[in-house]
């Protein structure tokens, strides 16, 4: 066969349902090989929004998601979307064709060196440099793009490579066990929780890619120890808890940092610093620490752990809950729990126009069921929605924050309705993020995919001119124009609503939810919060 034909029987091996990508002519073989297989090829409009969707998809499913492209600018093109994958720990493996062999020695049209330029962005990369170790290479990939921490892996296939006759079978992808926990580490964290008066989870990535949170919810349930999650982590204790103190994740004193302060032990599960480094939570460096996760901890000097539990994180938090005797006293938390949900309430019910990025969060939220998803660019709206929006269970709320790269949302979200297709998928985008990505409207047009895209549109980059008017007293360089989002949906095929007064919103928001294809919401929001909320916080005083 082909040595095309067995990349792809290797990838229908590994499970994979969908490859996201452009077509390019050193990608022909490929192509032809798809083209015969289960793996359905899906033509994007820009290689960085076929990575993002692969990104989303193996956030999603735990199961790499794979992205397609053809050598240099196609293949430069993927990279911001492989670094997400990387450091928001989502499996992906990218494959990228490349110039014939008889010409990467030498200067040569389109060529240049793509294996240095992902190194630093994958956890592995290779080229394929004879046909005959294609089983292995992508066995490598898949295994290293989804062992612990997850992130991404590049394989690249010169033209000539991938038209070469091989014979070759796919290798078994059966997986390894994640390793029990050390019982004298179990025993030590179980001393320390009991000595303990007022410990505090804290909960991240790791829980949700663990399939963790129900485990979660127990200890901290038969316990009484109340949970506080990084913005990747929403879902995994629902917010409709008693025990859950919501989100950390602002670099400036937030609420629930109060949590921090009043615990004698924080549970670090599933905690990647990359989300929230712990100088913010941590900043005297008092805190004793039981560190919970698939790997050791990380070297921080704020972050030095009592204990490492280093182990399956689902099979620790189980343990845990057996080994540990008698429950806290969750009243203090339950108080600021309390004060945390009348500050998130502020504006929430706020009729004026243009609109406050609460009361559009919450219209949203009365319109989506428990376990439909929400997907989050980057910008102001992303910290907003991580304070404010609920999210109760698991990969609900998706938000990009380890590279925390605007123009996520909108393919993330057609790869979020391919893997869930039974629920409603609802991107949230500022005005500046949509536009990174709007081509994708058409792939998910073409696809028939009800995904609707709600814009906060202030004709600004608005977390920026945030932080200059707190920190410089001014803001330069943040403003521009913005297109008829509603006419440019139009022009996509898709449904435009426009939201011109605080009623319309609610009717808007409904009909694009029962659309049967994409649709965009364009919402004039009022980002006058921010300042409010910034002075708020500044004189912030501990209730506990």
């Amino acid at each position: 066969m082909k040595a095309s034909d067995l990349i792809v029987q290797c990838l229908e091996n590994e499970g994979v349902r969908y490859v996201f990508g452009l077509p390019g002519e050193e990608i022909l073989d490929i192509l032809d090989s798809l083209a015969d297989s289960r793996v359905t090829f899906i033509p994007t409009r820009h290689e960085q929004g076929a990575a993002f969707m692969a990104d989303a998809y193996g956030r999603l499913t735990g199961t790499a998601g794979v992205c397609l492209s053809t050598l240099g600018p196609g293949a430069t093109n993927l990279a911001t979307g492989i670094a997400d994958a990387n450091l928001d720990r989502a499996p992906l493996v990218a494959i990228t064709g490349q110039a014939a062999r008889d010409r990467i020695h030498k200067e040569s049209h389109q060529h240049v060196d793509i294996i240095e330029h992902l190194r630093p962005l994958t956890k592995w990369n290779t080229r394929l440099e004879t046909a005959t170790v294609i089983p292995e290479v992508i066995r490598k990939a898949f295994k290293l793009a989804e062992s612990e921490k997850p992130g991404a892996c590049h394989v690249e296939v010169p033209e000539d490579v991938a038209g070469e006759a091989v014979e070759g079978t796919p290798l078994s992808t059966e997986r390894a066990r994640r390793p029990s926990p050390d019982r004298p580490a179990l025993q030590a964290a179980v001393r320390l929780i009991e000595e303990a008066s007022h410990p505090l989870i804290f909960a991240g990535n790791g829980v949700i890619r663990g399939h963790a949170s129900r485990e979660l919810r127990e200890l901290a349930r038969t316990h009484g120890i109340p949970v506080v999650h990084t913005f990747m982590a929403k879902g995994s204790m629902p917010s409709d808890d008693d025990l859950c103190l919501l989100s950390a994740g602002l670099q400036a004193r937030d609420y629930v940092s109060c949590g921090f302060d009043k615990a004698d032990l924080i549970i670090a599960v599933g905690y990647d610093p990359v989300e929230y480094a712990p100088k913010f939570w941590n900043p005297d460096r008092k805190k004793p620490i039981i560190h919970i996760d698939f790997t050791p901890a990380e070297v921080d000097s704020f972050y030095q752990p009592v204990v490492e539990v280093v182990a399956d994180v689902r099979e620790a938090l189980e343990l845990l809950n057996d080994m540990v005797r008698g429950e806290k006293d969750p009243s203090p938390y339950l108080e600021l729990r309390r004060l945390i949900l009348e500050d998130l309430e502020e504006g929430a019910d706020d009729q004026t126009f243009p609109l406050k990025p609460q009361h559009i969060l919450r219209e949203l939220r009365t319109r989506m069921g428990r376990e439909d998803i929400l997907i989050s660019d980057v910008g102001t709206h992303k910290l907003w929605i991580a304070r404010t929006f609920p999210a109760y269970e698991p990969n609900t709320v998706l938000i990009s924050n380890g590279l925390a790269a605007m123009g996520f949302a909108l393919p993330a979200a057609i790869a979020a309705k391919l893997v869930h297709p039974e629920r409603k998928v609802v991107a949230v985008s500022g005005d500046g993020g949509f536009l990174m990505n709007s081509q994708e409207l058409e792939t998910a047009r073409r696809l028939g995919l009800a995904v609707v895209n709600v814009i906060f549109r202030d004709g600004g980059y608005n977390l920026i001119q945030w932080k200059q008017q707190t920190r410089l007293g001014r803001e330069t360089g943040v403003t521009f124009g913005n297109p008829d989002f509603v006419a440019l949906a139009e022009a996509f095929g898709a449904k435009g609503y426009p939201v011109e007064s605080p009623r319309e919103l609610g009717p808007a928001l409904t009909q694009a939810l029962a659309e049967p294809g994409p649709s965009i919401v364009d919402v004039p929001v009022d980002y006058g919060e921010n300042a409010k909320l910034t002075e708020r916080l500044g004189h912030l005083v501990c209730p506990i």
